[in-house]
């Protein structure tokens, strides 16, 4: 049964010649379908664990408990990447205990999208009046 499903994938990628079958935008995060307000949140948020990472793995789990002041469950958490349920806030408190100076840039990388935003307020008025 594993060599027809393996048969039927490899007959499936020959059907499209390598050629990708969607655009991609260079940015995983808008090709997933997050707004730019989103996609700045995971992205400062993954920035920020790779930095606390960087310094954490020069100790034990033992000395990030009481380094972090959290209980071994979380620490494992932290170090296995399972950040989803963690704020900003907390990462940024853990990025202190850890002597991490956090710093933000903010580059403005994308003139259209404060565009669309302005386009968007101003029609949106207009449609509220006719209500």
């Amino acid at each position: 049964m594993p060599y027809i499903k393996v048969y039927i994938r490899v007959r499936a990628m020959a059907k499209t010649n390598g050629k990708p079958n969607h655009v991609s935008r260079r940015n995983v995060l808008d090709d997933l379908g997050f707004s730019p307000e989103q996609a700045a949140i995971m992205k400062f948020k993954a920035d920020l664990y790779q930095a606390i990472l960087k310094h954490a793995r020069k100790y034990s789990q033992k000395q990030l408990q009481e380094i972090l002041a959290e209980p071994q469950p979380r620490v494992s958490e932290l170090l296995n990447g399972k950040i989803a349920n963690k704020s900003v806030d907390k990462l940024l408190c853990y990025a202190g205990r850890l002597g991490i100076e956090a710093k933000a840039r903010f580059p403005r990388t994308n003139e259209r999208v404060a565009q669309r935003e302005l386009a968007a307020a101003a029609r949106w008025p207009a449609a509220a009046s006719r209500t």
